[in-house]
């Protein structure tokens, strides 16, 4: 009787520990994120006010890795979904003889919501990684360490030119894959609708309004600032070598894209009732 009280004892002993571990762990990390936050932001936008300086020159380099060598893949990936897009919307609208209004579907749908949220997607998977990869290896060779011990702040010196390259690069990359999502719609109407390339270009210029556009630039910046933030702070929460590099530049995708999705669909329900 007193074992079978003992073994009990020892099963609650555990559960409350192991979730008090976890409830200290999560708090932990939250005051972290709210201090990688709150140094980016000042390091971003208070501090080159201050005198204090800005990494330009890697802030360009930034934009070259995340920004110009991702065009390619963004192109192929927005055209694709363009085309598919547009036979779809064909497929259905076809049978109500109402054809021509694929062009307001894939423009609308194409600059409010596919190209953002693509081009979010392809970034948190090809840079997010990166980020957390670079930022992850340097904790486990003790050069962030280094760079505190020569008096350079880790967040000035490795997250504010990402931040910023992302902050930029990734609207830019958003208009490039609604332009080219737009013009794979257009190559199924010229060339299996039989709608013209005129008629196709005049409905859909009619069909975007400014508010379009700019509800897609919104979400981009908002997604940037996901994807950035999530690789730095999976970067520096690395722990256990290579081993750890990987899982946490693994989880740094997967974390992205499901942030990527819940702030989409916040967005997105919150511009349907206020435009």
């Amino acid at each position: 009787m007193e074992e079978a009280r003992t073994v009990k004892q020892t099963v609650i002993d555990r559960f409350f520990g192991s979730f008090g571990r976890r409830a200290v762990g999560m708090r932990s990390s939250l005051v972290f994120l709210y201090r990688l936050v709150l140094d980016s932001l000042y390091w971003t936008f208070a501090a080159p006010l201050l005198g204090k300086g800005l990494r330009v020159g890697s802030t360009f380099d930034e934009m070259v890795k995340v920004g110009v060598n991702a065009v390619p893949i963004v192109m192929l990936i927005s055209f694709s979904i363009g085309l598919i897009l547009a036979m779809q919307s064909a497929y259905q609208l076809e049978q109500f003889g109402a054809t021509i209004f694929t062009a307001d579907l894939v423009a609308v749908a194409q600059v409010r919501e596919l190209g953002p949220l693509m081009t979010a997607i392809i970034v948190a998977g090809r840079s997010g990684s990166g980020i957390a990869a670079e930022i992850g290896t340097m904790k486990v060779g003790e050069e962030i360490e280094a760079l505190q011990s020569m008096g350079f702040n880790p967040v000035k010196f490795l997250v504010v030119p990402k931040l910023l390259a992302l902050g930029i690069m990734v609207p830019c990359l958003t208009v490039i894959s609604d332009f080219v999502g737009i013009m794979g719609g257009v190559s199924i109407a010229v060339f299996s609708l039989d709608l013209g390339f005129t008629r196709y270009i005049t409905r859909t210029i009619f069909a975007l309004v400014f508010k379009d556009l700019l509800t897609g630039l919104i979400k981009s910046v908002v997604f940037a600032a996901l994807v950035g933030l999530t690789g730095c702070y999976m970067g520096f929460k690395v722990e256990g070598g290579a081993e750890g590099v990987g899982r946490n530049t693994t989880m740094s995708v997967v974390v992205s894209i499901f942030l990527i999705i819940v702030s989409d669909a916040f967005f997105t329900s919150l511009f349907y009732y206020i435009w």
